[in-house]
């Protein structure tokens, strides 16, 4: 399952590099600064949940669901061609600086593994508080490593 989720954004960030709205190296930081850093915290629905404010997610899916799925209907479908293949080949040797595919492996783990201390410190954190979202989670990465 997690494949799928993380195929639907990869889909509208190649829309966004093929429509010229956004290099390679944008789109990733884009993701990386933006949701990337509070999916490391909490789901997006528990998101949505916060971002709804005192109404939670009540006020959020009652006055904030209708634009969001007017921004939902824009997505777009890049039509992967070869050009486009290119660009963000390109766009990731860029970005990648001249590490090693082995080095930025390195560095991610070293993220990753820090942010899971980090979270095993905080009582509250969803993947931590009890069984439930622990087998939430199982299931997720069986469908990550499918």
């Amino acid at each position: 399952m997690a494949n799928r989720l993380q195929a639907a954004l990869y889909r509208e960030m190649l829309y966004l590099i093929e429509q010229g709205v956004l290099s390679v190296e944008e789109t990733d930081a884009a993701v990386c600064y933006g949701p990337g850093l509070r999916w490391g915290v909490m789901g997006q629905s528990l998101q949505w949940h916060v971002g709804g404010g005192a109404g939670g997610i009540k006020h959020f899916m009652e006055h904030l669901m209708d634009p969001l799925q007017g921004m939902m209907k824009a997505l777009g479908t890049p039509n992967i061609t070869p050009e486009l293949k290119q660009t963000v080949i390109n766009g990731v040797a860029q970005e990648a600086a001249g590490r090693s595919v082995e080095q930025l492996a390195q560095d991610e783990n070293r993220v990753i593994v820090g942010l899971l201390k980090l979270r095993g410190l905080d009582s509250k954190a969803p993947a931590v508080k009890s069984d439930k979202p622990k087998a939430a989670t199982q299931r997720a990465m069986v469908g990550a490593n499918a």
